[in-house]
This record gives C-alpha cells, structure tokens and sequence, in this order.
C-alpha cells in the first residue's frame, strides 16, 4: 500500500475545495452530491471522509476559499482609493464575470442557498464576504474603513443582485444595460464619480 506525506493529502485537499467551489456555483450545493463532487476531483467517494468531517464542512470551507481567491485576485490588486473602488465595481459588473458562473462570486451564485446552510457555512460565509467587504471599505475610508462597513455591504448586495439579474435575462441588450446601470448605481451608493464608458469591460 502507497502511503501519501502530508503534502500529498493537503494537495489532495485543496483540489477538492477548489473543484467543489466551481460545481457549487454552476448546480448548487443542493444539486451537488458528494459521489459528483469527489468524481471530479478524481477520487472516490470513500477518501472525501479522509478531508472532511461532512457535507457541510466542504461547503464551509469551499466558501471561504472562493472569498479569498476573489479577495486576492481582485480587491487586493485594485488600486488604493477611489480608482480602485471603481476597478472593483466595473470588475464585478463586467460581461466577462456574467459570463463564467463557475469562475464568478460566490455571492452571485449562491447567496439564497448559503442563507439556507448551517451556522458552520454562515458564519464561513460572513468572515470571508467581510474580507472582501474590509478590502473595498478600505479604498472609500482609508481612516477608518469600519464606519462604511454596512454602506460597503450594501453596494455589495446590489452588485450581486445586479449580476444575478443581468446573468438570467434572456434579452442580451438589456442584460447588458443594466450591468452598465450597476456600475452607475453602485458607484453612487459609495459616493464615488461616475464616467459612462460606452463599451463593456
């Protein structure tokens, strides 16, 4: 028998979380069963209790690894301020994040079930949206990013919102009108200066 070292099993480990993030977004953690979610990671259904104590513990920990994947490839790489905050909204409320739920927000793909899932997911939830929430509060009030917390949790919400719509409208035009009003409206909420580009980003 084959024994794997530590960092084998953490590999093993982390492929998971990242191919379950991708298949939560695109089916649901409903629709997502842990035969499927271990399928595609190349392993069977017997090694998923060698990483994880349940369901429910994949699901947590898928979340908070897709928050900060979203954290350190686009919050953390914007720039200080304003300019920043405005990469992040246009980022967000572009075509191409429309276009590729699994690549996408956690938050757009699956904010209804997360709100159904235990307190262990909740709470994994909060700490990693806050993350991100911390990161953008920190372009609008760099002196004190806590007093714009829930006005950042806000335009958030809407930008999220704004996805999910745009994302579920069949008329192409339309969708991508109110991805551009998004931008508009978010950047509003955050008291930032609005310049209409005329192209999609």
């Amino acid at each position: 028998m084959v024994r794997y070292g530590k960092e084998h099993k953490q590999a093993t480990r982390q492929r998971i979380i990242e191919m379950a993030g991708r298949r939560f977004k695109r089916d649901g953690i409903d629709g997502s069963g842990i035969s499927a979610l271990m399928k595609d990671a190349g392993l069977t259904n017997g090694a998923f209790y060698t990483h994880f104590t349940s369901k429910d513990d994949l699901v947590a920990t898928a979340v908070t690894d897709q928050l900060q994947a979203q954290n350190a490839s686009i919050v953390a790489h914007a720039a200080p301020g304003r300019a920043g905050l405005e990469q992040i909204v246009r980022w967000y409320l572009s075509a191409q994040h429309r276009a590729g739920p699994e690549e996408s927000c956690p938050s757009a793909a699956l904010l209804d079930e997360i709100a159904r899932c235990s307190d262990l997911t909740k709470q994994a939830y909060t700490d990693g949206v806050l993350l991100v929430i911390d990161g953008i509060a920190a372009r609008l009030a760099p002196d004190n990013p806590l007093s714009v917390r829930t006005k950042t949790l806000s335009a958030y919400a809407m930008m999220a919102g704004t996805l999910q719509l745009s994302r579920s409208l069949s008329d192409q035009r339309l969708a991508d009108e109110l991805l551009e009003q998004g931008i508009h409206n978010t950047l509003a909420v955050l008291g930032v200066e609005y310049e209409h580009t005329g192209e999609s980003n």
